[in-house]
């Protein structure tokens, strides 16, 4: 499941830097996570790292997205296969 960011997000950018998958976009006035990049760190951390650094723990689980640990595996492996140069 792609995670989202909350309204009450105060835009403070941490969780951009954190995130493997550059899922998260500038936006106003909260930031957005693209559920096409988010694998919610699977396969990468044993934890969101998005979520792990929100000081105000705006992030959640979109319902909107909702994907088995095998499907977020499967998408970190296209996501890195995509980004191998050697292909």
């Amino acid at each position: 499941m792609a995670l989202m960011i909350g309204a009450e997000c105060m835009s403070c950018g941490l969780c951009i830097e954190e995130c493997p998958n550059d899922a998260i976009l500038e936006s106003m006035p909260v930031y957005i996570i693209d559920p096409e990049l988010c694998t919610e760190c699977v396969g990468a951390f044993d934890e969101p790292q998005c979520i792990k650094v929100c000081p105000l723990d705006v992030i959640f689980p979109n319902p909107d997205y909702v994907e088995s640990h095998d499907q977020l595996l499967e998408k970190e492996k296209r996501i890195l296969d995509s980004r191998d140069p050697e292909q």
